[in-house]
């Protein structure tokens, strides 16, 4: 069994984004500059936009955190997405997921200018994906696909099953596993919660990739010897003897599921570490594409 360690190689990654930011710099040029947009004060969600400015510090990218009142209107928002669009400054920005119950998710992600879309979220970008055009992947498969690579994960004439149908993580796996090249090539099967006899479908798969949210869901007799398991769900499990009072589990229960498998990812230090260091990787690249025009 080989762990496709996300902490390495998330880390690799960030090194040679310093290295071309570092190129950037010598030149006389401005560093790339990525902002977050954060509505509310959700613990999680502040957590996860402060590791994303520490990694842009890293790398020697600019940032900006755009904070608003959880009280905010969907045309404030709005607004405020416009101002980050007409900026030349910014490079590339997101939104922080959730937003409020009082604002519609896909207006806003609508609002946001394609070329500056580095979560690779607006539709313009997920059509160009899925005619295989040039664009902004989604940072968590785009994490998923990278790690496939580097570790030299045969994907070609595979079964790939995705569990789960998100916008974020599922749809877009099973588009890319099938589309032409490498990492793809697969023969994909999306399942979700309405799938009958999931578990015989899962114990066809060559590769698994569960993005589903429940804890521990994927078993060992759930999958079959030498599998490549993709384990991108992380839900906080309560557990009294832990300091935070927390631990983090993912999908697949790793120890059982990792003596089956060729590959498999670990939670935490897998997929989670990838989505950041693609996000920045997708702002270096959103950088070039407006240095072209």
């Amino acid at each position: 069994m080989i762990l496709l360690d996300g902490k390495k190689i998330s880390s690799q990654i960030k090194e040679e984004i310093a290295l071309e930011v570092s190129k950037i710099k010598n030149s006389g040029e401005k560093p790339p500059h990525l902002a977050a947009v954060i509505v509310g004060d959700d613990g999680a969600s502040l957590t996860y936009v402060n590791s994303k400015v520490k990694a842009c510090k890293k790398v020697g990218f600019d940032s900006t955190i755009v904070r608003l009142p959880h009280t905010t209107s969907e045309i404030e928002l709005i607004h405020k997405i416009k101002e980050l669009n007409n900026n030349d400054d910014i490079d590339g920005f997101i939104i922080q997921l959730p937003l409020p119950p009082q604002i519609n998710t896909q207006k806003v992600l609508l609002a946001v200018d394609p070329s500056k879309d580095v979560d690779g979220f607006h539709p313009e970008n997920f059509g160009k994906m899925a005619l295989d055009m040039s664009t902004f992947i989604p940072a968590t498969p785009f994490g998923i696909l990278e790690l496939l690579q580097r570790y030299n994960v045969e994907t070609k004439g595979k079964h790939t099953v995705v569990i789960g149908r998100s916008h974020i993580v599922g749809r877009p796996m099973s588009i890319l596993m099938s589309r032409k090249g490498w990492p793809g090539n697969s023969t994909v099967t999306l399942t979700h919660s309405s799938t009958k006899n999931i578990t015989q479908i899962i114990l066809q798969a060559d590769i698994v990739i569960s993005a589903l949210g429940v804890p521990n869901f994927l078993k060992a007799e759930m999958v079959k010897d030498g599998v490549v398991v993709i384990d991108v769900g992380i839900t906080r499990v309560a557990c009294e003897d832990h300091p935070k009072g927390y631990v983090i589990k993912g999908d697949v229960d790793f120890e059982e599921v990792s003596k089956k498998a060729s590959f498999i990812t670990p939670v935490p230090g897998g997929v989670g570490p990838m989505t950041i260091a693609m996000l920045l990787k997708n702002t270096l690249l959103a950088r070039e594409q407006k240095m072209d025009f």
